[in-house]
């Protein structure tokens, strides 16, 4: 019998590692009490790359506001969580976290106070738009199939708008949504919540009533956060169960 050849994952670029380590250090407050990064000879060393890679992975930091490279100082590590922006939720999927506590609740916080003012837009503008997207397109009961058209509703929406900055907004969340949203749709109830909020979005779409259109977003939003927040302590307790 033939031997199956194992293919090897590919290696990670040295300078998307040395990038994904440091975001880890700075998460996990290993630079915390002094602020600012050690020099890049010894950061080098600690992380096993040349200094050119070093430099190529701090510029990429700096740029998406992890830190402060200062010429002439040491580079200041930057708090993320009073001074990021949405580059900080990308990078943290990127590199698999780690994610603070209660972070996807808090996601679903910030779609609670946005959702509604676009969708209330989108039906104003819009509405035989939204109600012929909502008639001819619905997810599979798969989680994943949940996710993708949920995440696709939400950027139209958002879109026909015509709020640019909603857009931005909502495209910002892209790989944060992507990685979160099918574990919050391996619930059953919430895929049956989601499905009961396109039919009612659906019918004031229809109907051109942009009002309704905003209550009924902001009333799906609402349930959504609760059902989540519900998962995650159903989930610490068993949790702490097993342990």
């Amino acid at each position: 019998m033939r031997a199956v050849p194992v293919v090897a994952e590919a290696p990670r670029r040295p300078a998307a590692h040395a990038e994904g380590e440091l975001v880890k250090r700075i998460l996990q407050g290993n630079f915390l009490s002094v602020g600012t990064l050690p020099s890049e000879r010894e950061l080098a060393l600690m992380l096993g790359v040349t200094r050119p890679t070093l430099r190529e992975a701090l510029q990429r930091l700096d740029r998406d506001g992890w830190i402060q490279v200062r010429h002439g100082k040491s580079t200041r590590v930057r708090d993320v969580w009073r001074e990021g922006g949405l580059n900080v939720l990308a990078a943290l999927v990127r590199h698999g976290g780690p994610f603070p506590p209660h972070f996807v609740g808090s996601l679903l916080d910030v779609r609670l106070a946005l959702a509604p003012a676009y969708a209330r837009a989108a039906v104003q503008h819009h509405g035989p738009q939204v109600a012929a997207m909502l008639k001819d397109q619905r997810p599979s009961e798969e989680p994943d199939a949940f996710a993708e058209y949920d995440w696709a509703l939400h950027v139209a929406l958002a879109t026909l708008s015509q709020n640019p900055i909603f857009t931005l907004i909502v495209n910002g969340f892209a790989d944060v949504y992507r990685a979160m949203a099918p574990r919050y749709f391996q619930s059953k109830r919430g895929r049956r919540a989601s499905a009961a909020f396109y039919d009612r979005l659906e019918e004031a779409a229809r109907k051109r009533q942009a009002s309704k259109a905003e209550d009924v977003t902001r009333a799906a939003m609402a349930e959504s956060v609760a059902l989540w927040r519900a998962t995650e302590a159903r989930l610490n307790k068993n949790r702490r169960v097993v342990a």
